[in-house]
């Protein structure tokens, strides 16, 4: 049987870079809502729009930087799914949500 062997001289200092990247913008991403939250300068419909956006932000960096979802044809599978386990969940989370209000109003 062949010996299998896979060249991984530079994909191991790249994926560390990757990493710290998205490390760094990560906490950059969680420091900004919270420096907005605290300095009090900002209304609070415009400190929740820039809390929302960062959010927005830090989730395609999570995407990008940690998950490595990218233009291959492997990642459109991975993207697929990932859009399937979102849209089960908003159905479990709306359906609880939608039980419970039905529930409520019943009660009252």
């Amino acid at each position: 049987m062949a010996a299998w062997h896979m060249d991984t001289s530079g994909t191991d200092s790249r994926r560390l870079r990757s990493s710290i990247v998205g490390f760094v913008l990560s906490l950059f991403l969680t420091a900004v809502p919270f420096a907005l939250v605290m300095s009090g300068r900002m209304s609070r419909p415009i400190a929740m729009a820039g809390i929302a956006s960062a959010a927005l932000v830090q989730i395609a960096v999570h995407l990008k930087f940690f998950l490595h979802l990218c233009d291959s044809p492997r990642a459109r599978w991975d993207i697929l799914v990932l859009i399937v386990t979102v849209l089960i969940i908003i159905l479990f989370v709306g359906g609880s949500l939608w039980i419970m209000h039905n529930l409520n109003y019943r009660m009252m």
